[in-house]
């Protein structure tokens, strides 16, 4: 059996991921993402697929965060009718996540019409919420460590992640006629300390690793967390106005919650009011309870003032309405709201009118990859553009190191540190150019990996016969 891959995504960038498997006469999509970030990269998810979706045999999915599963929809529309495997929660997900995908590409394009922003006369959604539902009969939720047969010979096992709630790890076995080979997505992994989530699972064993590198060049103490997070908090309270915290409704938020809550209830910050106005994250968050088997959360859920995600300074605003009425708000109060990158849904309204007030504050929680408005802003960019106007930036700008769900580059490597034997292919990804040549250095210099950084389409023979 011949064994190739090829990289459609995920390659030389943190987003879009992608990877096209051929096992003899099986094409195996691994990840569907969405492109985000640069417009070059965005407008990817415009091109004709690389390959007929119709040819496709089944999609493998590591998590359900938009970059790994958000092209779902239109491979489904256009030809796709596979299963799509992935872990229980992830499944749950996905359906969250693709339905609230569709809602903002439909209402983007709208309102881009709407206000004429947009270079086409009548600008289309990549795709709808119909085409997001289409995609829930092809989802087989799998358990962790549940070994299943996804044809003749190859076998799928998902492994915890640690990234967000679901998240996985897959190898997948080929067995041929005289000996059988290993290979590994490690997808997103998470961080070791992480306060909620059970951290990622060593794989004894890679014949071919694909081994994600998105913090490859950097190490992001968790120690200082709680510091930073109430240096922010107080310093706009002592101004009168509002934090805004743009925050991934899956995970991010829910962390947040975790630290917001144990910091009030040390006196570390102020008992404000936190008001989380994203539906999504709502729906997420009672995911945490229906599988608390998943994190280390659990037990302290059903306990009386313990739950980060139920007490009383928090409020969760369901409808466009009570959305709105928060830009009145003039001070004292925190505000989470999605996306974490500031490239669409609610948070755009409140930084259109957070932006620029002088009293009131943003403080970004996770990476911001290049192109998108959170990286902007944190770079110092003294205007941002929200639905086609530039907006002052008056407001102060924090970031918070530490708080994201990817492992640094000593956990990426302790990581590594976990396979027995040495993987005849290693392939960097997930990750920007620099993130991705460090990592793979300091890989080279401590086991002698051979590491290989693949460019957007390039293609690899893996095994010529097994």
């Amino acid at each position: 059996m011949q064994i190739k891959v090829k990289f459609l995504g995920g390659a030389g960038t943190v987003t879009g991921s992608r990877f096209l498997l051929e096992l003899g006469n099986k094409k195996i999509l691994v990840d569907c993402g969405l492109f985000q970030g640069l417009k070059d990269y965005r407008l990817r998810n415009w091109d004709k697929f690389p390959v007929s979706p119709e040819e496709l045999d089944m999609v493998l999915l590591t998590h359900a965060h938009i970059d790994h599963s958000g092209y779902l929809p239109k491979l489904v529309k256009e030809g796709f009718n596979g299963p799509i495997y992935c872990s229980t929660p992830t499944a749950e997900l996905v359906k969250i996540l693709l339905m609230d995908a569709g809602k903002l590409q439909e209402e983007e394009a709208g309102y881009a019409q709407k206000k004429g922003y947009s270079k086409h006369e009548k600008p289309l959604a990549l795709f709808t919420k119909e085409d997001a539902e289409r995609v829930f009969p092809l989802l087989n939720p799998i358990e962790f460590e549940e070994s299943i047969t996804l044809c003749d010979g190859v076998l799928l096992t998902a492994y915890n992640s640690g990234h967000i709630l679901g998240a996985a790890i897959l190898k997948i076995k080929v067995k041929g006629e005289h000996q059988e080979k290993k290979i590994v997505f490690s997808g997103d992994l998470g961080r070791y300390q992480d306060p909620i989530l059970n951290p990622p699972t060593h794989i004894p064993f890679a014949d071919v690793l694909f081994m994600e590198s998105t913090y490859g060049d950097r190490v992001n103490p968790g120690k200082t967390i709680q510091v930073q997070l109430a240096k922010a908090i107080k310093e706009t309270y002592m101004k009168g106005g509002v934090t805004v915290i743009p925050s991934f409704a899956v995970g991010r938020t829910q962390l947040i919650l975790f630290y917001l809550h144990r910091m009030q209830r040390q006196g570390a910050i102020p008992d404000l009011p936190i008001y989380v106005d994203s539906p999504m994250a709502i729906d997420v968050t009672k995911l945490y309870k229906k599988y608390g088997h998943y994190h280390h959360l659990g037990p302290s859920l059903d306990e009386e003032g313990a739950n980060p995600f139920l007490h009383k300074n928090l409020h969760y605003y369901q409808s466009q309405e009570s959305s709105m009425s928060l830009n009145h708000l003039k001070g004292d109060a925190i505000i989470i709201s999605a996306s974490g990158m500031a490239t669409g849904g609610r948070i755009l309204h409140h930084l259109y009118h957070r932006l620029p007030n002088e009293q009131d504050s943003v403080v970004f929680v996770g990476y911001q990859p290049e192109g998108t408005r959170g990286r902007k802003l944190l770079d110092g960019e003294q205007t941002c553009r929200i639905y086609g106007v530039d907006v002052r930036v008056k407001a102060s700008i924090y970031f918070i190191e530490g708080l994201s769900a990817h492992a640094d580059q000593h956990e990426l490597i302790d990581w590594g540190g976990g396979f027995i034997n040495k993987p005849k292919h290693v392939f960097m990804v997930h990750g920007e150019k620099k993130a991705s040549q460090t990592l793979a250095g300091k890989l080279r210099k401590k086991w002698g990996w051979k590491c290989v950084i693949p460019n957007y389409l390039e293609s690899f023979e893996l095994f010529n016969g097994i």
